[in-house]
């Protein structure tokens, strides 16, 4: 076959690897951006006292008047001279006269206090001049003489008692707000208390937004074969609000080197800092590096950093700009952006750096890693018999639910090849305000599980769940680092699911049924209207079909074992850990048959021939049966309206009991 030239050049530019100019450590990158971008705040501007919210004082506000501006009342009574109350008393009260003026708030005074009067005045009343005291009107008693009106006093005033002085709250010239003082509601409060209708504040940094790459789609579009939706533009933008910039969204820009070019240098125009997700690697597509190099001096300053997940970052320099490439799989973005970009959008708008908690925990398990590359792993925190548990979550830089499912993130240094099970770990909280989960779950997924998850959640119960396979969670639930774990585990031997894997310590949770089979693309002569098991066995030795297997230690594996027996037939290395990826692989063509259940391969639209009904039950530690979160799942379980869900998913309860 004669390729055309255009697709020659095309081809050989996808074979060839345009390395990283020079991988630098975490540290040198952060020196180096930092010595070539000012983390500085950017120049004040004025803002309306209704638009200030949020907003960072530029400068310190001084008060320029007295708060309150005058003496006044502070509780219901009678203005005075103290001096005419002495000796006052029950026995003895004084009569004081009283003044033809009721002094209510807003009311100016008209009448002197003369010595042997008082005036009515009410909370906030402006004291009038000769008085130095107020008294409480339940203290006093009202009298009429002839044309003359009076009250009796039964108690003796202080001077200055129940007055509110001229400046006590703030005096005129007084500094009462601070420069870089986030500006709140109580904020608000004092700078409308001084009569300030505006404010200087720190300008908020806009930050130019780009995503790229030929596959991206817009949340909402139609997603094409073999695309994606642009998560990381919507990340990011919400990021950049969280620390304190203006995100400025300029879309998604195809692989177009000029299209690209001219909206990274719109962006520059107009913005103070410029974002873009993907396109720093070394294929073919991924043009923004190349782009960089030739938009202004100095241009590209680091590309490539010796970080797992993050290594393709690329800082740059554009017009006295920051231009930031960041990987395109969404957690390598997002630890790349948190760690080089949040602490320049944060000092660019005036904030101080982030605080950030860490918490010390234990490694359950061991942690290889790539030598040479300081490696960030996200992790759930568990209490288990030894203390916090730091528990490693199976997700690699691809995923987009890692930063909502994990407490946080721990480092493997660049030195060390891997950390060892039982070391401790200093974990760097992500929302450290955020409580521990009330009840967590490990091990294998069911859609008619996260039913019950969130049924849970309406009842204010969290929960977080770790899918890891039935085997990774009984190991878990062994470990005590979580309390429920969801297995489907059949015992070859005995043929029975989950008993037989439990010891004695562990409890066994009768949960549904889910018909397991085969699942094949609908109108594929080759598996329609057959029996799954002996079709398999006739197809697993033609090299034209091929299969998707699942992952090790997942009760479905087990299933598949058996249908195979010993052979590893086209597409056995591929080992998807959930039956949702099995379906996907199978109608996007990918694979022809793998094995998942009912309810998964009616919400893809493909055949299914059924193998088995697996137990899909849940276990706990018998020492746990009383904690509340677990009596609650346990009790949501036996609702009736839960097995009515179960049901309608395809899925046959199980009985209270075996």
């Amino acid at each position: 076959m004669v390729m055309p030239d255009e697709f020659k050049a095309r081809l050989a530019a996808a074979s060839r690897q345009e390395q990283f100019l020079s991988v630098l450590s975490r540290d040198e990158a952060h020196t180096l951006f930092r010595a070539e971008v000012p983390h500085q705040a950017l120049e004040p501007g004025t803002v309306a006292l209704a638009d200030a919210l949020g907003r960072i004082l530029a400068a310190d506000v001084a008060s320029p008047i007295d708060v309150p501006p005058f003496d006044r009342a502070l509780v219901d009574g009678f203005a005075l001279r103290a001096a005419d109350t002495k000796g006052a008393s029950e026995a003895e009260p004084r009569r004081l006269v009283l003044n033809r003026e009721i002094l209510s708030c807003g009311t100016a005074p008209g009448l002197d206090v003369e010595s042997g009067t008082v005036t009515p005045i009410a909370t906030g009343g402006m004291l009038p001049r000769g008085a130095d005291a107020v008294v409480m009107i339940e203290t006093t008693e009202f009298r009429e003489d002839g044309a003359d009106m009076a009250i009796d006093l039964a108690k003796a005033a202080a001077p200055g008692q129940f007055v509110g002085y001229a400046g006590a709250d703030m005096a005129r010239g007084e500094t009462v707000l601070r420069a870089r003082t986030v500006i709140s509601a109580r904020e608000i409060g004092m700078l409308a208390a001084c009569g300030l209708s505006e404010v200087a504040v720190i300008r908020r940094p806009r930050i130019g937004v780009i995503s790229t790459g030929d596959e991206l789609a817009m949340p909402g579009a139609t997603l094409p074969k073999a695309g994606i939706y642009d998560s990381n533009g919507a990340i990011v933008a919400a990021s950049v609000i969280e620390n304190g910039g203006e995100a400025v969204p300029f879309g998604i820009v195809r692989d177009d080197a000029d299209a690209l070019e001219a909206t990274i240098r719109q962006a520059l125009a107009t913005c103070d800092l410029v974002v873009l997700s993907g396109g720093t690697s070394k294929g073919a597509g991924d043009v923004s590096h190349r782009i960089l190099s030739r938009l202004g001096e100095p241009g590209i300053l680091v590309h490539g950093v010796a970080l797992k997940p993050g290594k393709p970052l690329c800082l740059a320099k554009v017009e006295g700009k920051a231009v930031v490439v960041l990987p395109g799989f969404p957690t390598s973005a997002m630890f790349t952006f948190h760690d080089f970009v949040v602490p320049l959008i944060r000092a660019l708008a005036g904030l101080p750096p982030r605080e950030e908690t860490a918490v010390e925990a234990l490694l359950p398990q061991r942690i290889s890693s790539e030598l040479g590359r300081m490696e960030f792993v996200m992790a759930a925190l568990v209490e288990g018999p030894a203390g916090t548990v730091a528990v490693p979550l199976p997700k690699g830089s691809g995923s987009v639910t890692a930063f909502s499912q994990a407490d946080g993130f721990f480092a493997v240094p660049a030195e060390r090849s891997g950390l060892e099970a039982g070391e401790r770990v200093m974990l760097t909280r992500l929302g450290a305000a955020a409580r521990a989960p009330d009840l967590t779950i490990v091990g294998s997924h069911c859609l008619g599980l996260d039913r019950i998850v969130g049924r849970l959640g309406r009842c204010g119960i969290s929960v977080r769940t770790v899918w890891v396979g039935s085997s990774g969670g009984l190991a878990a639930l062994e470990r005590g680092e979580c309390d429920l774990a969801a297995l489907h585990l059949l015992d070859p031997g005995s043929g029975r699911y989950n008993a037989p894997f439990l010891g004695p310590e562990l409890t066994l949770v009768p949960g549904w049924r889910r018909r397991q089979g085969v699942v094949f693309r609908p109108g594929d002569t080759r598996f329609e209207r057959r029996d799954a098991a002996s079709t398999i066995a006739a197809l697993r030795a033609d090299p034209s079909v091929v299969m998707v297997n699942r992952n090790t230690g997942s009760g479905t594996r087990m299933l598949i074992d058996g249908l195979l027996d010993g052979a590893k037939p086209p597409g056995f290395w591929n080992q998807p850990r959930s039956h949702n990826a099995v379906a996907a692989a199978v109608a996007q063509g990918r694979a022809d048959w793998g094995v998942a259940i009912a309810t998964v391969a009616e919400i893809y639209g493909l055949g299914f021939l059924p193998l088995t009904e697996e137990h899909y039950d849940l276990a706990y530690a018998a020492q746990n049966a009383e904690k509340p979160a677990l009596a609650a799942f346990l009790a949501v379980l036996a609702e009736p309206e839960i097995r009515g869900v179960l049901s309608d998913l395809g899925m046959s309860p199980a009985e209270p009991s075996r």
